[in-house]
């Protein structure tokens, strides 16, 4: 429990921390990896290169910071990240290593506000959030490893099936080399792969998409190739059918939790359908009585994936209904046959058919995409607490 004390200093530094913004957390990342280069081998560095994880840090701190005083209305984000933090295999140690490195940030970059007052009350503050993680990680860890067919740390697993769903998509399907069973997940959640090679300048450790439904023997995920992306060009050029991959538990927060009686409306713009695609598999393998629409877009035919899959899946299930937009077809692309309509997606046109009472939305995709379907439900009247979504790499606010 903090102090009055500390709270009250460490509110007061929020006009300091909102002055500095980004040059803050960006100035923290230089140098920690300066004096712990070994952290390369944990964080993804393109994330740093774009500034979305710099942002994404310097967001939480300005939260934590406004909040220290009722830090249970972070609690969402708390769980976000521990989650993540389990796909690193983040250590309790690990957290000394970036409070010494937010410290002495701060007394370099407001060396005349960074009294010793200031930096003892931060040096508190942050050691509570610490303690907050390091419990809750602990918690996810054991979970994982005491549940049927779980393990703690990294498990190897061997490919077996590696399959091009479009120009940009490729699945993978894992099963352990142990032969044992493997624990199973919410659809929507993750697999969390820590790349090893020496043709990586550095350990990788990345999150995919779980993509079909938990069955206790294997998992799907799926890997869109990434302008630039080191992992994704590693796990499409490089990792082959019989190759051993080190694998963490599943794990994250964004997951289906629905009654067989709720409608349920699952919309995805690009390589956002992966998350989407386990959700459907289980509805529709649980026999879900309540209807289902599946609300895809995309750039054209050649980036469609599991297009043939989920035309079948129509065809079989007579709760489910589909509509696809295609922003550019190609000329081989089929009118009704592949797609619904050309240009971006238009919730408007369906909005007597999706926006039925109780339903719940489940969204993945660009920003830009989310952020639309975001306001359009929220226009319609629909409650937040029926609006799910999953910002794939540094969590970002719609």
């Amino acid at each position: 429990m903090l102090e009055a004390r500390t709270i009250e200093i460490v509110k007061s530094t929020v006009p300091l921390l909102e002055s500095a913004n980004t040059a803050l957390t960006e100035h923290f990342y230089q140098r920690m990896f300066r004096d712990n280069p070994e952290l390369k081998d944990v964080f993804n560095l393109s994330h740093q290169h774009t500034g979305r994880q710099p942002a994404a840090l310097f967001a939480a701190v300005l939260a934590y910071a406004k909040n220290i005083d009722n830090p249970a209305v972070l609690s969402t984000a708390v769980e976000r990240i521990a989650q993540k933090h389990t796909g690193f295999s983040i250590q309790p140690e690990q957290y000394a290593i970036v409070g010494h490195h937010l410290l002495e940030t701060i007394k370099e970059l407001a060396p005349d506000a960074a009294t010793p007052e200031v930096i003892d009350a931060w040096a508190q503050a942050y050691g509570a959030l610490a303690d907050i993680f390091i419990g809750r990680e602990e918690q996810i860890y054991a979970e994982n490893e005491n549940r049927i067919g779980g393990w703690r740390g990294t498990r190897n697993f061997v490919v077996k099936e590696k399959q091009v769903e479009s120009e940009l998509i490729t699945s993978f399907l894992l099963a352990p080399a142990d032969g044992g069973p493997v624990v199973g997940f919410k659809p929507g959640q993750y697999l969390n792969l820590h790349l090893v090679s020496d043709q990586l300048a550095h350990n990788e450790y990345r999150q995919y998409s779980l993509c079909q439904a938990p069955n206790g023997e294997n998992y799907r995920i799926a890997v869109k190739r990434e302008q630039g992306g080191v992992a994704s060009s590693f796990m499409h050029d490089q990792v082959q059918v019989g190759d051993t991959l080190q694998v963490l538990p599943p794990s994250g927060d964004f997951f289906m939790d629905v009654t067989p009686q709720t409608p349920v409306v699952l919309l995805s713009g690009g390589v956002g359908l992966t998350p989407m695609r386990a959700m459907l598999d289980q509805l529709l393998s649980q026999n879900h009585t309540a209807p289902v629409y599946w609300l895809h877009a995309c750039e054209n035919g050649a980036q469609h994936a599991f297009k043939t899959d989920i035309q079948a899946r129509r065809q079989a299930h007579a709760n489910l209904e589909t509509h696809v937009w295609y922003r550019q077809p190609q000329e081989t692309d089929r009118p009704a046959e592949d797609y619904d309509a050309s240009g971006l997606m238009d919730l408007g046109k369906l909005r007597d058919a999706i926006c039925q009472p109780g339903a719940h939305y489940y969204f993945c995709g660009p920003v830009p995409f989310m952020a639309m379907v975001k306001e359009t439900l929220s226009g319609w009247g629909i409650a937040d607490d029926q609006l799910h979504y999953e910002v794939f790499g540094p969590h970002q606010s719609l």
